[in-house]
């Protein structure tokens, strides 16, 4: 498995634009406007009409609550039924997004993601100027609910796919499948497909007051039960309707199917939305048997946990017994540094967006003269020159004459050092473009390792100069 920076721009929307309708189960009005987001941000959530107006991060660690949709919180503030806007976005393989709301809850419009669809795309997408992340899968993760049966699995794939396997047990509604095998599939094969109820459900929600926005427009109703009379006037009274009936493929007379396997697409849809709160792109096949939120959120969950230790500890595997291809004296024709501060001796990886390079470090370095001579430790400070160095590799080698050429930091962010770096370590540098190389300007995230661990990270801003 790996995170790679791939060639992909990010994208969001062009300009913001709102929808109005009720939410599902508060019945309350609310508005939703759908705004531009930066680079590397995400989806977020963010509440007008509390003081301050908080956001919440579309997080897999913030849900709180799955038992009617996907309800996240954060320092006390909610949003609820989550997952069908979030699966509009990434449906249409958006990376950043604010989502406004006046409400907890977004509008439940027909049930389905199509009119956020309808919507995102009236506001028109746009790339932005950093490269897409991507989760590589090369094991299968999984995880199960023993309560219930429900499973999902991850495995490696060429892109991102889902395939939802639901089954009710019923004899109205028995086993569905539905199946995306690519993201630009979504808009026309899964956006339209609406959530849906049984019949014991709706009774048991109406008795609890909690479909409050739910007229009969926005769920299909299986009838797993014989309707009584009085079930028949308090469904035609909740949902303000003349009469009720019963169609003949088992599904209350309120709309008709868009699709024969409609309920396992919902699932399917569900399932995008709900992946969303891992907060990196997938590039695997989901297999869902018997989804539902409280397993998609776990699963969420755990992909997350995985991820963010993938990062930590996401060492470069390069052969250190191949030829590089840079030695010091190709590195010392292309940088200006020299002994004693030249700090990278090999280059193994150079693309377009990224850099690998190598230092042994040695109890004759200069520094250790004075840097606690009875416990060397390599400083900090030149574990980040050291991968800066690494970076102006990268950055000058986009020029024909490098040699020309001096590299200058302009800012560094986010230092953090983990682990002590000592004589007799290989330190590994890897630096990834965050944002394209423009008028010599290098935007890079750095990462240090020694021992197969992350010893240094830092976020790296340089430019290059040419020598007057």
């Amino acid at each position: 498995m790996g995170i790679v920076n791939t060639e992909i721009k990010q994208k969001t929307i062009q300009k913001e634009i709102s929808l109005t309708g009720v939410g599902l189960h508060t019945g309350k009005n609310v508005t939703l406007t759908f705004k531009p987001g930066i680079a590397n941000t995400g989806f977020a959530f963010k509440r007008i009409d509390l003081e301050g107006a908080p956001v919440i991060e579309a997080d897999a660690n913030y849900v709180t609550n799955t038992q009617r949709g996907t309800c996240l919180e954060k320092n006390g503030v909610t949003i609820q039924t989550s997952e069908h806007v979030l699966a509009a976005l990434v449906g249409l393989d958006i990376d950043n997004a604010i989502i406004e709301l006046d409400a907890s809850e977004p509008p439940i419009m027909d049930g389905s993601s199509k009119f956020f669809v309808e919507a995102i795309e009236k506001a028109g997408i746009q790339e932005l100027e950093a490269f897409r992340e991507e989760y590589i899968v090369t094991d299968i993760v999984s995880y199960t609910d023993e309560d219930t049966g429900s499973e999902i699995l991850l495995m490696p794939s060429k892109e991102y796919q889902i395939t939802t396997m639901v089954d009710f047990g019923t004899k109205v509604l028995g086993t569905q499948n539905a199946t995306l095998n690519q993201i630009s599939d979504f808009k026309n094969d899964i956006s339209d497909s609406r959530t849906f109820s049984f019949l014991h459900e709706i009774e048991m929600l109406l008795e609890h007051g909690l479909i409050k926005g739910g007229d009969l427009n926005n769920a299909i109703v299986y009838v797993d039960k014989a309707l009584s009379p009085e079930t028949m006037e308090k469904l035609r009274i909740a949902f303000k309707k003349d009469s009720i009936a019963v169609k003949p493929n088992g599904i209350l007379d309120n709309l008709t199917l868009h699709h024969p396997n409609e309920a396992a697409r919902h699932k399917l849809l569900d399932v995008l939305g709900d992946l969303a709160l891992i907060g990196t792109r997938i590039r695997g096949k989901v297999i869902a048997n018997k989804p539902g939120h409280f397993v998609n959120t776990q699963f969420a969950k755990k992909m997350s946990k995985l991820i963010k230790n993938e990062r930590r500890n996401n060492v470069p595997s390069i052969d250190l017994n191949q030829p590089p291809l840079m030695d010091v004296t190709q590195i010392m024709a292309m940088l200006p540094h020299r002994q004693p501060f030249l700090l990278i001796d090999k280059v193994f990886e150079l693309s377009d967006s990224h850099v690998i390079a190598q230092k042994n470090v040695t109890m004759n370095e200069e520094f250790f003269k004075g840097h606690f001579p009875g416990a060397p430790v390599m400083p900090g400070v030149l574990i980040v020159e050291a991968m800066a160095q690494t970076g102006g590799v990268l950055v000058l080698n986009t020029v024909p004459d490098p040699e020309n050429y001096l590299t200058f930091f302009m800012k560094m962010d986010n230092v953090k050092f983990k682990q002590k770096v000592v004589p007799g370590d290989t330190l590994i540098f890897k630096c990834s473009l965050i944002t394209p190389i423009r008028r010599g300007i290098c935007h890079m995230q750095g990462y240090a390792y020694a021992n197969g661990k992350l010893c240094a990270e830092a976020e790296l801003m340089a430019q290059i100069s040419k020598v007057k």
